[in-house]
């Protein structure tokens, strides 16, 4: 099932030009695979006076993550904060510079009601730009992430 950037946005807190993946083209109970294009915006949120710097796609990994945990859910999202990045590892320096789609795949390795934990991968045209390792902590229900 794939879902439009309108889709994405209904399933995370972030809004507006805040709002970074385009597209899932895939997902199942282990992993998410989606995409984007908003790393070329000149006026990207995320961006700083020297460009967008690829630690920038950890924040697409983690929008990733939370469209898969509301699939996951069924659409009854549990609010979630990132808890942890562990052993990222950058092969680029600028994400803007990828004037290729972004293919964004998060894996969950594990989880439970308490959080979840992924490995993620970013690509542009099958190089590797960006890898690693985010846990999620979950709100209770009716929580709110800060």
């Amino acid at each position: 099932m794939a879902l439009d950037h309108a889709e994405i946005a209904r399933r995370v807190p972030h809004a507006g030009r805040m709002c970074l993946l385009h597209a899932v083209q895939a997902w199942d109970d282990g992993q998410i695979q989606a995409s984007a294009i908003s790393h070329r915006a000149a006026d990207h949120p995320l961006r700083g006076s020297s460009g967008l710097g690829v630690v920038a796609g950890i924040e697409y990994a983690a929008q990733a993550m939370a469209v898969h945990g509301s699939l996951l859910a069924e659409g009854v999202p549990h609010a979630g904060r990132l808890a942890s990045v562990r052993g990222v590892q950058c092969h680029v320096r600028w994400l803007d510079r990828e004037r290729d789609e972004l293919a964004i795949t998060a894996r969950r390795i594990s989880g439970d009601d308490a959080g979840m934990v992924y490995d993620f991968e970013i690509r542009a045209a099958g190089r590797l730009l960006l890898t690693g390792r985010a846990s999620v902590a979950l709100l209770p229900a009716g929580g709110a992430a800060a």
